[in-house]
């Protein structure tokens, strides 16, 4: 008989992370088997061979894959639960699909359209350089800060060429399923059926059948999704590509809380690989930590191809006169999209709010409709009629008159995506326009109409943040922005560096070929360092200026950040419990821990329930971690390394 230590992928017990068990057979580490506990049978990963006990075990109940999980995936999980301070159960639950014991139908090989039919590429000498120095560096982490249209991804191709004629795999991360289709058509071509793709808009079955398929995979696989592609379980990976890194979304929000960068460097470490962050904008603390731990950066200066650069035009919205021919849409704004359409090309409009109006209310009495969950106001969308909690699944029709006065005057005020389409759809009423945003439905996303918008069939897209992550559109021709500033009077740390990066990102939409194209940039702040050195594309001088003033208010990279968050049903509570922690937690922090609060998040209430939070900040990230012990088990979470502090 043999006997295992077996973690379960549900939580169990908080003081037990595995159980021992025993089997006739050898299993190997990183086999998935049933077993029972209590009255029910669970899933569970065997985590180490043991010696027999001196207490009774019960049997592992059966082997649900003879495939055993690769070892440095188990490696991996082990680190992130000590790193995070999670239970080792809600790692492995985040590793494994849903319905991993169900026998899936075998479909036929998938097939991806391919939109741009290009060439193979000659890289450029700038480009072979860094690429010839990504392959030959030994370091576990590299950077490549290549400007908007420098060809980051033939780099990415040519170096995973490579890996694959070495008999290793590559797993490729992007930030958006809605970038998928863009980089899925740019390997398919070099890759073709080595591509494996997963992402969260795919049924559990192909979800289910892409994991299997890495797990018994014999030949290199490139495997292509978001964040979760990185626990694809390849037995042997040459490369990790984290694809425009400076992504929020590449920050796991529910636990276990990890950052996709962090666990990409330990997967990398595992299997004695590199992990390569790519980015036109790279997180200022990142690429701090990059220079200060001598990790290589490469860089690309130069665009890839012939091209001209766009003409930049700032518009003060504080100035009306701007604006004698819409209320938002500036006259030199309308004046390039006539111009551009004229051409029969493509516009771009950027607005970084979804909906019609972000307020509603009474102008007889100043009531403001606000939802009763949350408190906080709701929003417009007008094609529904009705206003709408983003925060909460809190809807209501659109009231006629005031409920407190009972006036008629009630008026909605802001600008969203929404009324941008509206009012675009009244200004060119022959042109086909599309809008992608937070309510774009699965079937009219960005993914489902690649092929049209790369060429050339959509008039004018309108959006959100998806609009401005790397999407190469050869046909686009205006991008228009239409409140520049809007992210930065939010109560956070990193507000001018997101406007920053979105800005950036978003001007590089163009310029890409040697015809000429325009930039409109409206803002309230034309002279903020986020606009001017965003519009550039100005990195270096945006980091230098960022560095003095985190410098000066002590955030990363000089410090590391821990929060404690806690959900109490009343305000009385929140509050109560709150102060209680923040004493507890300067009892027991070492001398260089500062704290900040108890104080309300941003958006207090949720789901019924009022929300405080505590900040922790030290120079020593350890400090941070031995506090996740003081955190009570009810109504409490810790998160360390917060990418935000909303």
């Amino acid at each position: 008989m043999k006997y295992y230590e077996v973690a379960p992928i549900k939580l169990v017990r908080k003081d037990a992370e595995v159980f021992t068990y025993s089997h006739e057979t050898n299993l190997a580490i990183g086999t998935v088997v049933k077993i029972p506990l209590g009255k029910t049978t669970l899933l569970g990963v065997v985590m180490k061979h043991t010696t027999r006990p001196n207490f009774a075990t019960k049997a592992i109940t059966s082997v649900v894959l003879e495939q055993p999980l690769p070892r440095q995936l188990i490696t991996t999980a082990l680190w992130m639960s000590t790193y995070y301070q999670v239970h080792l159960s809600v790692v492995l639950s985040a590793l494994l699909p849903r319905g991993i014991e169900r026998k899936r139908r075998v479909r036929a090989k998938s097939s991806y359209d391919i939109v741009r039919h290009e060439t193979d590429q000659t890289p450029t000498p700038s480009q072979q350089k860094v690429i010839d120095a990504i392959l030959a560096s030994q370091s576990s982490t590299q950077l490549l800060h290549g400007i908007t249209g420098s060809g980051k991804t033939l780099v990415y191709k040519k170096c995973v060429q490579k890996i694959l004629s070495q008999g290793k795999s590559a797993i490729i991360l992007v930030p958006e399923i809605a970038l998928t289709s863009q980089i899925i058509d740019t390997f398919t071509q070099s890759f073709g059926e080595d591509i494996i793709v997963t992402h969260s808009q795919q049924s559990e079955a192909e979800r289910h059948i892409a994991w299997q398929k890495a797990l018994v995979a014999s030949e290199p696989k490139v495997v292509i999704g978001p964040r979760s592609a990185l626990f694809m379980p390849l037995s042997k990976v040459g490369i990790v590509v984290v694809d425009e890194f400076h992504e929020p979304s590449y920050k796991q929000e529910q636990s276990p809380r990890y950052s996709t960068l962090r666990v990409a460097t330990m997967l990398a470490k595992q299997h004695n690989c590199t992990a390569l962050f790519g980015s036109a904008t790279p997180p200022v603390a990142e690429y701090y930590l990059a220079q200060h731990n001598r990790a290589p950066i490469h860089t690309l200066n130069a665009s890839a191809r012939l091209t001209t650069k766009p003409a930049i035009k700032l518009v003060d919205a504080t100035k009306r006169n701007s604006f004698f021919k819409h209320h938002f849409l500036s006259t030199v704004l309308l004046d390039e999209i006539d111009a551009t359409l004229a051409q029969k090309k493509q516009v771009l409009l950027f607005h970084n709010r979804r909906g019609t109006a972000s307020t509603t209310l009474c102008k007889e009495c100043g009531w403001i409709a606000t939802d009763p969950e949350t408190e906080l106001p709701l929003v417009l969308h007008a094609d529904r009629h009705r206003l709408v909690s983003h925060v909460s699944s809190f809807s209501m029709p659109v009231p006629t008159s005031c409920p407190i006065c009972k006036a008629a005057d009630i008026v909605h005020k802001g600008i969203g995506t929404k009324l941008i389409e509206s009012e675009i759809k009244k200004l060119y009423p022959n042109k086909v326009i599309m809008r992608f945003d937070g309510d774009t439905t699965q079937q009219s996303s960005l993914n489902q109409h690649y092929s049209d918008i790369y060429n050339g069939k959509v008039d004018i897209l309108i959006g959100t943040q998806v609009l401005a992550k790397g999407l190469d559109l050869p046909h686009l021709h205006t991008v228009g922005v239409i409140q520049a500033d809007a992210g930065l009077s939010l109560p956070d740390y990193q507000a001018s560096e997101r406007t920053f990066q979105l800005l950036a990102q978003v001007v590089g939409r163009v310029g890409r070929t040697n015809t000429s194209t325009t930039v409109v940039i409206q803002s309230y702040q034309p002279s903020h360092p986020a606009i001017t050195y965003g519009i550039t594309q100005n990195y270096m001088a945006f980091y230098d200026y960022t560095l003095k003033e985190r410098s000066s208010t002590y955030f990363p990279p000089f410090c590391y950040l821990a929060r404690f968050m806690c959900s109490y049903k009343t305000e009385a509570a929140a509050i109560r419990n709150a102060k209680a922690l923040f004493l507890t937690l300067k009892n027991e922090s070492s001398s260089d821990v500062r704290f900040y609060g108890p104080a309300p998040m941003l958006y207090e209430k949720q789901h019924g329930a009022y929300r405080w939070q505590i900040i922790a900040k030290s120079p020593t990230r350890s400090h941070l971690s031995q506090l996740s012990q003081c955190t009570p088990p009810k109504s409490w979470q810790f998160e360390l390394d917060p990418i935000s502090l909303l």
